[in-house]
């Protein structure tokens, strides 16, 4: 299948630095990762660089070796997280900097995902809008026990409290899975900074209502800040033809 992609950020309307970071693979479009940093200005913004090229040199490095796709995702998310370790010892004043990562891979003509935080991937597939990531939060661990319903999980006040993130030494899950993609079906990395402000329903309507990835990434970005951009907003999205 072909591939046809873009990756776009904004710092958004509130925010005075961006602390996200992406990378889309623009030469064979094999991979793609959308990371967000926390910890202040310089600490997001260092930890999710980190994770971003540790896991793109990582995956560059080790893509034609035997390795199965889930341990290459599992150890270029590990060396990701080791690197931001080392950084916060090396430089004590980021020490409780932290990043969520989503990585998409494209291996054998098979899509892997591995994520850690709750930025997210969907899928859209006969404008049908499908989240294939859980979101490692209080909230989302609530919502998978049924403590809580969808709704009020919208606007818990917890909804931002990770369970996980990059950038610990505790760092006991990784989640990685193997799904499916098929002609037609268009699939959107993006941060928080997005889905905090723009629902479901919108982001489905955009992903169907408009041809041009780089159009459709932009109108992502400029609804979100519409809605008051209260964070960094980045998107990254593929679609197959």
């Amino acid at each position: 299948m072909k591939r046809h992609f873009i990756g776009l950020t904004d710092t958004g309307v509130v925010r005075t630095a961006n602390q996200d970071n992406y990378f889309v693979d623009d030469e064979l479009g094999r991979f793609f990762i959308v990371a967000d940093g926390m910890g202040g200005h310089a600490g997001g913004q260092e930890a999710s660089k980190i994770a971003t090229e540790e896991i793109r040199a990582y995956l560059k490095q080790y893509w034609d070796s035997p390795l199965s796709s889930e341990v290459l995702l599992k150890e270029a998310v590990e060396k990701a997280n080791l690197g931001i370790i080392a950084d916060q010892k090396a430089h004590p004043e980021r020490g409780d900097m932290g990043t969520t990562v989503v990585v998409l891979i494209f291996r054998e003509d098979k899509p892997w995902c591995a994520h850690v935080g709750d930025s997210r991937l969907y899928r859209l597939r006969s404008s049908q809008l499908e989240q294939i990531t859980e979101d490692h939060t209080w909230v989302g661990m609530a919502l998978k026990a049924g403590e809580i319903n969808p709704e009020q999980a919208k606007f818990h006040p917890w909804r931002h409290v990770l369970s996980q993130c990059l950038g610990r030494q505790d760092l006991q899950r990784i989640d990685i899975q193997e799904f499916e993609v098929q002609p037609g079906d268009r699939l959107l990395i993006c941060s928080d900074g997005l889905t905090e402000e723009v629902p479901d329903e919108k982001i489905q309507a955009v992903l169907t209502s408009l041809e041009s990835c780089q159009a459709t990434a932009q109108e992502l970005i400029d609804t979100a800040k519409a809605a008051g951009g209260s964070d960094n907003i980045t998107v990254v999205i593929v679609a197959h033809e």
